[in-house]
């Protein structure tokens, strides 16, 4: 059941548009945001107008059933009339619940993915490697477009950390629940007797975030420019091209030495910061808004482990659904991302689902 005072508020949200926007009144601003909201509510507003109604019909024809001055024909037609209402009233629910789960405002965003090798030595930027990889070939199955930002090389092919864009449709909807530890287990090259070790990398999904999205003034920020330096900057290491840019109200700091040009640097580092600083106040606002973190799938918390990914057993488990694929390869080649995908999502909306009749 959905709360009464749920489907009241969004017929009474509706109406208010309704004379708003045809009285004239409204803000230029404005405009385009509130039309796009009433046509949203139109498209669910005649079943939440049928769902309120739908109680008093309900009485209405038990009243005719439960009459023993009703002849049968009667009875009969107000019987197939309730079991009809009953049906219709469970998809206008279906329909209103789905309408009603909170709508997360950066699903329609692309997505800025940062890989970091974590524990485990060389196997484990080994392993960052193998995700990069991972989505890469994800992102061609899908047709989207990959834009690097940074990216530290290791020994051995492996990655120390790699910042890249991935450019499409509602991206961010779609690789948001990559985000936390990912751990693997298998034998590494270099081990002599067969032993299998564990190791970890971390992956963070930010949606891009727009100048509109972030007001970011320049007096809180600080910029400090570098020589670069290690891997990948000795070619650009002869002048102070690297940068580090702070935003001092909330502590952010990135740093970016790819570029050989500061201005390109410091372009790269404030997309970059701009959309933590977006992420982070998108955290706070989760948080007063559910205290129990522990039912949001789609967290973003990169400190929790997320997934297994076990090379001895060719398995995949992903802990926060309990689901093991036995097709680690195929996996790690983009071919059951969407299959893991869809089961992440709509556990997902099961639980905001549930957290609507609370």
């Amino acid at each position: 059941m959905i709360p009464v005072n749920k489907i009241e508020n969004l017929i009474k949200i509706y109406a208010d548009l309704e004379k708003e926007l045809s009285s004239g009144s409204v803000d230029k601003k404005e405009y385009a945001s509130k039309s796009k909201k009433y046509s949203s509510l139109g498209s669910v507003i005649n079943q939440a107008r049928e769902y309120l109604n739908f109680e008093k019909e309900k009485i209405d024809l038990e009243k005719i059933i439960n009459d023993n001055q009703t002849d049968n024909e009667m009875k009969d037609m107000a019987k197939n009339e309730l079991k009809n209402i009953l049906i219709k009233k469970k998809i206008n629910e279906k329909i209103l619940k789905v309408f009603l789960i909170p709508k997360d405002e950066a699903d329609e965003k692309n997505a800025i993915l940062e890989i970091r090798a974590g524990t485990g030595g060389l196997e484990a930027s080994l392993f960052a490697a193998d995700l990069f990889k991972m989505y890469e070939k994800v992102s061609i199955k899908k047709k989207w477009s990959i834009e690097i930002i940074s990216i530290s090389k290791s020994e051995a092919g492996g990655l120390k950390e790699a910042i890249f864009l991935i450019k499409g449709k509602n991206i961010y909807s779609t690789l948001k629940y990559e985000s936390g530890v990912h751990r693997v287990q298998r034998v590494p090259d270099t081990e002599t007797q067969g032993r299998v070790h564990t190791s970890a990398a971390t992956v963070a999904v930010l949606p891009e975030a727009e100048d509109i999205d972030v007001k970011i003034d320049d007096k809180d920020l600080r910029i400090d420019v570098f020589r670069s330096g290690g891997p990948g900057g000795q070619s650009v290491n002869t002048t102070d091209s690297a940068v580090r840019i702070t935003h001092i109200p909330t502590g952010i700091a990135v740093s970016q030495q790819d570029e050989k040009s500061q201005h390109k640097n410091k372009a790269k580092a404030m997309k970059i910061l701009r959309s933590r600083i977006y992420e982070s106040e998108r955290i706070k606002k989760d948080i007063e808004r559910a205290k129990d973190r522990k039912n949001k799938i789609g967290s973003g918390d990169r400190s929790e482990r997320i997934r297994t990914y076990n090379f001895p057993q060719g398995r995949v488990t992903d802990h926060r659904i309990n689901l093991t694929m036995h097709k680690l390869k195929e996996f790690m080649d983009g071919e059951l991302f969407d299959e893991m995908n869809e089961s992440l999502s709509i556990q997902d909306q099961e639980l905001k689902l549930e957290n609507l009749k609370q």
